[in-house]
């Protein structure tokens, strides 16, 4: 059995430049290379392959012959992550993050991290990203210890030691229940009527805040660890809790939901910081981010002031 010999990068850029200008000659103008080189390279290219990559007879150009089809498609993709390689190398080298963790507290608006997010993958293509999307104290906590480099985090993060923070905006909350729910009937809600019903509290997995509550006013309460799972148990008509406004627009403009307005607890601002650690501040690519979320949150106060 026969076994090739393996190739040099500089033969498959040429194989390459030969498919895509469709002549030997203008794969010389493209590589400055003159056309003896070109055909050299290709002849040594299919000597150490031990195939005839081109049909070279009875026609005026080269055409790929159904071994060189068959090899297109793994050359191309070899030469992307060569150039991938080249391009994350030159990156380490001017001081670029091979990779930024990242964790935002889940009341975030997901519209806005997405705009950030695809920003962020045109603008640092060799960069990696790993995000982490936690609530409360967890936030700080990942940061706290090392595993994220920034975060974006609710009002905690004013509380920790060691931790460099700037404002990343806010985000309004606000009481809902399903249209169904005792306080989703209620014209105009009475004084301590939110009090005798399940109130629905997103619970902190980090130990930052145990044993506090934040904007709990019933004396049932059922706590969750995951927001979603707490929108859907709204939905259902599982009790009533405040929720992220950006998140229950829909909601409440399909009916889903109705917005409480509790005469004891009509709900406030949620503020978000950008945050890291002292000691260890952002590269490049972990700064940019910080700078996109604290932007985009520059006009938080005047949505909620209109909401």
């Amino acid at each position: 059995m026969n076994s090739p010999g393996t190739p040099t990068f500089d033969q498959l850029r040429i194989f390459l430049a030969i498919v895509d200008t469709g002549s030997f000659a203008a794969a010389g103008r493209r590589l400055n290379r003159a056309v003896s080189v070109i055909s050299y390279g290709i002849a040594n290219l299919e000597s150490q392959l031990g195939l005839m990559l081109f049909e070279r007879e009875g026609t005026r150009k080269p055409q790929l012959t159904d071994a060189g089809r068959a090899l297109l498609a793994e050359t191309r993709a070899i030469a992307a992550g060569v150039d991938g390689l080249r391009a994350r190398v030159k990156g380490l080298l001017d001081g670029l993050e091979a990779q930024v963790d990242l964790a935002v507290d889940v009341m975030l608006p997901t519209q806005r991290l997405g705009q950030v997010l695809r920003a962020f993958a045109e603008v640092f293509p060799t960069v990696q990203l790993r995000l982490h999307v936690e609530a409360l104290g967890a936030i700080t906590g990942m940061v706290r210890d090392g595993t994220a480099s920034i975060g974006i985090s609710g009002p905690l993060a004013a509380e920790a030691e060691g931790m460099d923070s700037v404002s990343a905006g806010s985000i309004l909350m606000v009481p809902v229940a399903a249209p169904a729910h005792p306080l989703g009937q209620f014209a105009t809600i009475p004084p301590g009527a939110a009090r005798d019903h399940i109130q629905l509290v997103l619970s902190d997995r980090s130990r930052l805040t145990e044993g506090r509550d934040f904007a709990v006013i019933s004396r049932k309460t059922w706590r969750l660890a995951d927001l979603s799972a707490k929108h859907a148990l709204l939905r259902e008509g599982v009790g009533w809790g405040h929720m992220p406004l950006p998140m229950v627009e829909d909601d409440l403009a399909s009916g889903a939901l109705v917005r409480l307005h509790l005469p004891d607890h009509a709900g406030g601002r949620y503020g978000l910081s950008a945050i890291w650690r002292r000691e260890s501040p952002p590269g490049p690519a972990a700064a940019w981010l910080r700078d996109q979320f604290v932007e985009l949150g520059r006009n938080d106060g005047e949505a909620l002031t209109a909401a």
